[in-house]
């Protein structure tokens, strides 16, 4: 986006549908419905504001819908990220908590508790990586591996909610 006018609210406001949810669509994983279905809430008045109206649209999400915006998350130190076919977005979190940095044991570690959580749930585990590091990442994977499934959606979806909110954050000026 190097060229491009910056994203801020004014500028989101002013756009037609398909243009707010080509500029945002990064902030939930490959799920630009998320986006798509908050531009009727139009105007925003705030970057909270706006994340608050995308927010309501996961909390009114049926929950197949959820699964598939969780599912649309990578494993964390997975397979791609070994292929590099992360979203730039993933890539850079993932980095920022040193996943992309790990020793063969903690590799081995991650890969691990990822095959069982996905074998226990059905999907990849979800946190803001970027507001964790390597050691309390491992310990929230082998705490959560012990709850239900529908405790493990809503803290998937919350997680979402902060890594979106950060993403957001990052990419557009009030």
């Amino acid at each position: 986006m190097s060229g491009a006018p910056p994203l801020t609210l004014a500028r989101l406001n002013s756009m037609n549908q398909t243009g707010f949810t080509t500029a945002l669509g990064f902030a939930f994983e490959l799920s630009p419905w998320v986006v798509e279905r908050a531009w009727d809430e139009r105007p925003f008045t705030s970057i909270d504001g706006l994340h608050a109206a995308m927010m309501a649209v996961l909390d009114a999400a049926s929950t197949e819908d959820k699964l598939a915006l969780i599912r649309a998350h990578p494993e964390l130190a997975g397979k791609a990220a070994i292929a590099r076919s992360l979203t730039a977005e993933s890539t850079a979190e993932q980095a920022s908590a040193g996943l992309d940095r790990l020793t063969p044991e903690e590799f081995a570690r991650f890969h691990e508790l990822n095959a069982a959580y996905n074998a226990r749930f059905g999907f990849p585990f979800i946190i803001c990586v970027r507001l964790n590091d390597k050691a309390s990442i491992l310990r929230a994977m082998e705490a959560r591996a012990a709850n239900d499934e529908a405790a493990e959606i809503a803290e998937a979806i919350l997680q979402i909610g902060l890594i979106s909110k950060l993403r957001l954050l990052d990419a557009v000026t009030a």
